[in-house]
């Protein structure tokens, strides 16, 4: 019923489509119907900026041509037909948790107008910084308690993990490194001297300050300050908060098994913060450092594959186990691959035009792989997924309209997802 319009109700006739209702009984059991239930979802994005191979991860090729084939052998999934680099057997153990996309592709060559692609679903405008996904699921959806809608671990990497023209109140929290010697989140404690009754008589003279110069703002300053101040008292105030930062009450033996790395520790926290209420977090190893353009295999094999491994593994056991996968959305990718021929210095350089990522949990199917490269992993062959079709299927999942049209600072509207549509295969 819901799909009958009134236009086509009179066309078509009430007796021959309804029967006996009446156009008006139509519309009161459409407004009685129960509408869909929206799915309260969390995010942790493994953010490998640099961009990670894909002949040396999720794609590989042996049988390619020496120029292109890596140095790793690919080893079984543990789901059949599936193969992924020996560097990482543990991930191989999940396959089934997670759908593999080896024919992302994109035309943004250059890392930072790839990082703001692949974070927001648009193409870079010079004139406009484009919000990232996490602050418009923090303008969206809002905070769920007095924790941050979204959290950067150790920090935003640039301007492409920011509100942009949403303005600072809905950029991500800073959580810092969590795999530092006696690990502690910046200011969430009280200055020395200071107690609770003198902080608090110091925000009343600061409300008055504020509310004098809030008659004089035009550009929304004091509002954005106004929520950073909020959201610091909160944390301040907050037992949950303090709790959830509070890496070091994990078991010894489940920090050792995430690897005692920035990745390893930053998904262990991510971990944490999803189960005290963040809404998306973003965990990285800093700007840049999977650029590897130089001596890649080994750099890969002794380093950054092994970390990779123990973090995105443990994490897919260690949600699965604790019953939160299926509410929380794995996303693994870089900003684009690598150039399938090896250069000079034995490394490979920027490559948009196919690459890999994976998805996991938000109840999508697992042990699957979409899309396929060619044989030199060089040229998407099949089943091409656009940038902008990811961000709207991430929207969706989320139950944010993606189409829905933001104005910019200078006037100029934006969809959320620009031209995007959803993909169905990651619905199910």
């Amino acid at each position: 019923m819901p799909h009958f319009d009134r236009r086509a109700f009179l066309k078509l006739g009430s007796l021959q489509v309804f029967g006996f209702l009446g156009y008006g009984d139509v519309l009161r059991l459409r407004a009685q119907s129960a509408a869909p239930a929206r799915r309260d979802l969390s995010v942790i994005h493994l953010w490998l900026t640099g961009g990670m191979s894909q002949l040396d991860t999720f794609d590989p090729k042996p049988e390619a041509d020496s120029r292109y084939r890596s140095l790793f052998q690919p080893i079984e999934a543990n789901v059949s037909g599936i193969r992924v680099s020996e560097h990482l057997p543990l991930t191989a153990r999940q396959a089934d948790k997670f759908v593999i996309l080896r024919s992302m592709t994109h035309k943004q060559a250059a890392h930072e107008a790839a990082c703001n692609l692949i974070l927001s679903g648009h193409e870079p405008v010079p004139t406009v910084q484009l919000p990232a996904m996490q602050t418009v699921v923090s303008k969206e959806l809002g905070r769920r308690n007095e924790m941050p809608a979204a959290v950067s671990i150790p920090s935003a990497t640039g301007s492409w993990e920011k509100a942009g023209f949403l303005g600072p109140r809905y950029n991500p929290f800073n959580a810092g490194n969590p795999n530092a010697e006696n690990y502690k989140v910046q200011d969430m404690d009280l200055p020395m001297g200071v107690d609770w009754a003198r902080m608090d008589h110091r925000r009343s003279l600061l409300g008055v300050v504020d509310e004098k110069f809030r008659r004089l703002d035009t550009t929304g300053i004091i509002e954005s300050l106004d929520s950073y101040y909020q959201t610091a008292f909160q944390l301040m105030h907050s037992e949950r908060a303090k709790k959830a930062f509070r890496i070091e009450e994990e078991p010894e033996a489940l920090r050792e098994k995430y690897g005692r790395t920035s990745l390893g520790q930053g998904a262990l926290l991510a971990r944490r913060l999803v189960e005290a209420g963040v809404r998306f977090v973003t965990v990285s190893r800093g700007f840049n450092t999977w650029d590897h353009h130089t001596k890649i295999f080994p750099t890969l094999a002794n380093d950054f594959l092994p970390e990779l491994d123990r973090a995105y593994a443990t994490l897919l056991e260690d949600l699965h186990q604790r019953g939160l996968l299926d509410s929380t959305l794995i996303i693994l990718t870089g900003e684009f691959g690598r150039t399938p021929e090896i250069n000079a210095m034995g490394g490979r350089d920027h490559w948009p035009n196919a690459f890999s990522m994976t998805l996991a949990g938000a109840g999508i199917t697992g042990g699957r792989v979409w899309g396929a490269s060619d044989e030199k992993g060089m040229f998407v062959k099949d089943n091409p997924v656009q940038v902008a079709d990811l961000v709207a299927t991430i929207y969706k999942k989320l139950g944010i309209d993606y189409e829905k049209e933001y104005l910019s600072n200078i006037g100029r509207p934006f969809k959320l997802a620009d031209k995007g549509k959803p993909l169905e295969f990651l619905m199910v």
